[in-house]
């Protein structure tokens, strides 16, 4: 194998973090970069899928934090690149709560009573985190909350919990930005935000990047051309209808050999790519799997920070019917199945305000529930999906005609959502899993302390750690210099009595360097006592060729 070429950095995940990082190092001069990404796409987990004739996101599906005083980096994105959004109001949801034994609406009043006793217990709760962690006296709370029992009550937690409510806590991204979202419905798909940013310092043409510095996985799908195994071959990058099966091949990093002079990096198919630099851009579930190997090891304090930090994961399932059964209108975009299983297809949206006609219904899982259909046949998933829409809305609906389960736990280059940390937590976890390791740099939604979980959150944390990579570089280069001057300044000076000497010897130059041409030879043996031997010599006309 031939050795491979050096780069200065290589970003290795072609996310939101990974694009905003690497345009960053572009624009401040960084040519020789190089991307290397797992699939065959950019994006990571923001990912569209045409289903039930419209394009729909797999992954993010929202801008949120929108209409406040400062204007959110995502939001000014979209604005630029034209992509459509549609006003999402989750604020009516707790309103429109089925009672999976009648199929009743509970009464507002009802639903509002829960709703506010719901955010006591979690405010208590809170209360209970931060004395707990601050060591503080927990005499000023009354008693510990009790845990929700009801089907409506598991209901009203699970959308607390397991969706981000401005109610309970203050997040960063509702008080800095604005507290509205904005659903995106573009046949483009979200991800068109990031080829917008990529075509700005990466080669495009036709809508593709095709630069070099982006190496993607290709497919090899396994393409039937009749029914017989021998008529069966290997296409890359067909669209056959015939395709049986995909298989991924190519640059998937597995290891990264890092020391003070810079950093190698193995992938799966055998490639090895050296670079002075790493930015490290995976998710936080990929850092806790084992996917990637580091040698030597992550030091404790590292793995430590990253394993204590929670991944969440969220799958949203979409369903295609012949036509709507469901109640449209405002304030009926989202309802809730309340079930004695906290979790169990809780949350509803209709796609008729994204994509009217669309006759599609979205129901949202996370964590275990997420993990159990992700393990199942879909068909399983469909038939459970199917007697809760009939709890709700009767035995004569109609059978959906298509369904899409995403499995973001199960794809290894993801291993889950987003990450998910204690609404009280310890300042030093984010800092720790942020810090580089020597010349490995780490980025991603996970390292954003304001706003993890969220797209703008990994959009500014690629910015920030290009930022950091820079200043790093920057004194690299500072220490380097300061390293030759002082190697260089005995050298200099013997020039300078070598030079006297040969002008004291010499009356007429035979090259531009006389003084070394003769000086090799003029060296006594009390100059070798002193230290002057030849080899020094034949350095300084190296130096002097340099020049």
């Amino acid at each position: 194998m031939d050795s491979p070429s050096r780069s200065s950095v290589i970003v290795i995940g072609a996310g939101v973090s990974g694009i905003s990082t690497a345009k960053v190092l572009a624009e401040k001069g960084i040519e020789d970069l190089l991307i290397l990404e797992a699939s065959d796409r950019i994006g990571g987990r923001i990912r569209k899928e045409s289903f039930g004739g419209v394009s729909v996101e797999l992954g993010a599906g929202w801008i949120a934090g929108v209409g406040g005083k400062e204007s959110n980096p995502v939001w000014e994105l979209a604005a630029k690149s034209g992509i459509r959004t549609c006003f999402s109001d989750y604020s009516n949801a707790r309103y429109n709560i089925y009672d999976h034994s009648s199929g009743k609406i509970f009464p507002s009043g009802i639903a509002a009573d829960s709703y506010k006793k719901a955010v006591e217990s979690a405010i208590k709760q809170l209360r209970i985190q931060e004395a707990n962690l601050c060591s503080r006296d927990l005499s000023n709370v009354s008693e510990p909350p009790s845990a929700p029992e009801t089907p409506i009550e598991l209901a009203i937690d699970f959308i607390l919990h397991d969706f981000e409510m401005a109610e309970v806590e203050p997040i960063s991204t509702y008080v800095d930005f604005g507290e509205r979202e904005f659903l995106v419905a573009d046949e483009r798909g979200y991800e068109h935000l990031l080829y917008k940013m990529a075509e700005e310092f990466l080669f495009t043409s036709g809508g593709k990047i095709l630069d070099s510095r982006l190496k993607l996985n290709k497919l090899a799908r396994r393409v039937v051309l009749g029914s017989h195994d021998k008529d069966t071959f290997i296409v890359i990058g067909s669209q056959s209808s015939d395709l049986m099966k995909c298989t991924i091949l190519g640059q998937v990093v597995r290891e990264l050999q890092h020391s003070r002079n810079g950093v190698t990096v193995i992938t799966e198919d055998g490639s090895v790519y050296e670079a002075d630099y790493v930015v490290l851009s995976v998710s936080i579930g990929v850092l806790q799997s084992d996917l990637i190997s580091f040698y030597p090891p992550l030091p404790r304090w590292k793995t430590e920070a990253i394993h204590q930090c929670d991944v969440m994961v969220y799958t949203k399932i979409f369903l295609k019917f012949p036509y709507k059964f469901w109640p449209c209108g405002p304030g009926k975009e989202f309802f809730i199945y309340a079930h004695e299983r906290r979790g169990y297809y809780t949350f509803w949206q209709h796609m008729e305000n994204a994509y009217p006609g669309s006759n599609i219904l979205v129901v949202t899982l996370t964590n275990g529930e997420s993990k159990r259909v992700e393990a199942q046949p879909d068909g399983e998933t469909l038939k459970e999906a199917m007697e809760v829409l009939r709890n709700m809305f009767g035995p004569n609906i109609p059978d959906a005609t298509d369904i899409l389960v995403p499995r973001w736990y199960n794809n290894r280059f993801q291993r889950g959502s987003y990450s998910n940390y204690p609404i009280i937590t310890n300042d030093q976890n984010f800092h720790d899993i942020k810090a580089p390791v020597g010349r490995i740099f780490f980025t991603g939604e996970h390292t954003s302390e304001r706003f993890s979980g969220y797209v703008h959150g990994g959009y500014l944390a690629g910015i920030s750690t290009s930022k950091a990579l820079l200043q790093d570089m920057e004194k690299d280069k500072e220490r380097k210099s300061e390293s030759q001057a002082f190697l260089l300044e005995p050298l200099l000076a013997l020039t300078g009595s070598l030079a006297l000497t040969q002008t004291e010897a010499v009356s007429e130059p035979v090259d531009t360097h006389p003084h070394l041409d003769e000086a090799e030879h003029m060296i006594t043996e009390r100059d070798v006592e002193k230290g002057l031997d030849r080899n020094y010599v034949r350095a300084l006309r190296a130096i002097h060729e340099l020049d």
